[in-house]
């Protein structure tokens, strides 16, 4: 098989054996190879795969111990890079994402209009309306982080597991690196834009069935903070330090600082005249409020040239 020739769709299972059947069974002919990673599922799911499934088009790859959903997408790609796939199509094995959809995903790569696909499930309104609330706004706030971490301004829903990635991209991207667990969605959002990669949204509708979801976003927001704090940084790091200068690289640190100054040196005074009862004289008060302003105008035009720079040139060449 020739090298980038062929559509390749990577499953990791875990507890999900009473719906990779008819996930399988969806899959259309368009997809060339169906990579089924079992995570060193309990319930046995990859042996369960080969002994009832017929597609010829199937492998299970079976992992001794469990690495989470990252771990699992990661051997599912490295296995179609080396049997030569030009796209790779990952979707969970729960029900929840229609494999219909996959010639969607996958246009916009052949097309030559974007390195990498995700679904996004808040397109429809209607579709929205019926979400739980909790998850809603737990999407809302990581879809948040996840602009400020990963620079895509233009995504939403960044938990989605849907995506779709040409080869040329993903050997690039240092698997070893990529979180392995539940941050592996939008892990992966951070690596592609430091590759400067172009990413898009795929509109999709939200399923929701009997399928039990390992994910709590109650749970999680806390270690995302963290780590999209981390990624933020290195980001910032990266683009406007290490590999580029411009004047945004000098306007955040500027911005920061004078921000800093003027809202330390205010609460300072503010705090001193609450104790003595005399008012703070207004040079004071200026001395504080325009570093502050001055430094929020700074940051606000660091943010507007961040926003204006989402990569929009495509770097595989397929």
């Amino acid at each position: 098989m020739g090298k980038n020739s062929g559509i390749a769709v990577v499953i990791p299972t875990y507890k999900a054996r009473n719906h990779i059947l008819d996930v399988i069974d969806g899959i259309g002919p368009e997809v060339k190879r169906i990579y089924v990673i079992d995570d060193s599922c309990p319930d046995k799911s990859g042996e369960y795969v080969e002994n009832n499934c017929k597609d010829h088009r199937v492998t299970v790859i079976k992992h001794a111990e469990n690495k989470g959903v990252g771990g699992a997408v990661m051997t599912g790609y490295q296995a179609a890079i080396d049997d030569g796939m030009g796209i790779m199509v990952k979707i969970d094995s729960d029900g929840q994402m229609d494999p219909a959809l996959i010639p969607d995903f996958v246009a916009p790569i052949i097309a030559g209009e974007a390195d990498y696909t995700k679904g996004n499930r808040f397109f429809d309104l209607e579709d929205v309306r019926l979400m739980p609330k909790m998850r809603l706004f737990g999407n809302a706030v990581l879809s948040l982080m996840c602009k400020l971490s990963s620079g895509y301004w233009n995504l939403f829903d960044p938990t989605n597991g849907y995506t779709a990635i040409h080869a040329d991209v993903a050997r690039h991207l240092p698997f070893h690196k990529i979180s392995q667990r539940y941050f592996f969605e939008t892990d992966m959002l951070f690596r592609l834009n430091t590759l400067r990669a172009v990413a898009v949204d795929v509109p999709m509708e939200a399923k929701y069935g009997d399928e039990v979801s390992n994910l709590k976003i109650s749970k999680i927001i806390g270690e995302f903070l963290v780590k999209h704090a981390r990624n933020l940084s290195k980001r910032i790091f990266y683009n406007y330090y290490l590999r580029d200068m411009s004047l945004a690289s000098i306007e955040l640190p500027c911005g920061l600082g004078l921000l800093g100054f003027g809202f330390t040196y205010g609460v300072y005074h503010w705090a001193k005249s609450a104790q003595t009862g005399i008012a703070t004289p207004a040079g004071t008060v200026m001395l504080a409020a325009m570093p502050a302003m001055i430094g929020l105008q700074l940051t606000l035009a660091f943010i507007s040239y961040d926003i204006a720079s989402v990569p929009r040139r495509r770097i595989h060449r397929g």
